[in-house]
């Protein structure tokens, strides 16, 4: 009998800590966090971006590489994302190249044909910043600078799920 109610009383106790933690986890995470402020430098232009012009809209923010076989499987849904939303005016794409050489990035982007904007992350700053640590990493910011997705890895963004994530933030 002792060892059963021993069994018993530990099996609660782990029940309980779990609910404690638990719940102490969801308020933890109730409010994320602004998205970080980008350094970036437009590889058209070779200028500094005023990241100011982006206030108000939906960033899909895309670090990636040339040289990155997931990159390039996302890239088709990438352009056709970009073709679809093109003249709204609330959204904004930004791709970044990460640990890349942009001469690079240019002969594969004209190879292939796409045409989103590309931007440099001389420093590695805006990387750092985002946490990122490998290619590809996408963010989704919202209208309000929140980051409200983080996708690690390939994704099909023209999914029906994708889509409706995406367009929900645009009616936001």
């Amino acid at each position: 009998m002792k060892k059963r109610s021993t069994t018993t009383l530990v099996s609660l106790a782990a029940v309980f800590l779990c609910l404690v933690s638990c719940g102490n986890q969801k308020t933890e995470t109730k409010e994320t966090p602004k998205a970080p402020e980008l350094e970036i430098i437009d590889l058209a232009t070779n200028q500094k971006v005023d990241v100011q012009r982006y206030k108000g809209k939906v960033l899909f923010v895309n670090f990636w590489a040339s040289w990155c076989p997931p990159c390039k499987e996302e890239m088709p849904s990438m352009q056709a994302l970009l073709n679809e939303l093109a003249d709204d005016a609330r959204f904004a794409m930004i791709t970044i190249l990460y640990r890349d050489d942009p001469k690079d990035a240019v002969v594969y982007m004209k190879a292939s044909g796409y045409a989103f904007p590309v931007f440099v992350d001389a420093d590695g700053l805006s990387a750092r910043k985002y946490g990122v640590t490998g290619v590809p990493e996408t963010f989704l910011i919202d209208k309000k600078g929140i980051s409200r997705k983080h996708v690690i890895g390939p994704a099909d963004w023209s999914s029906p799920e994708a889509k409706t994530f995406i367009n929900a933030l645009l009616r936001e």
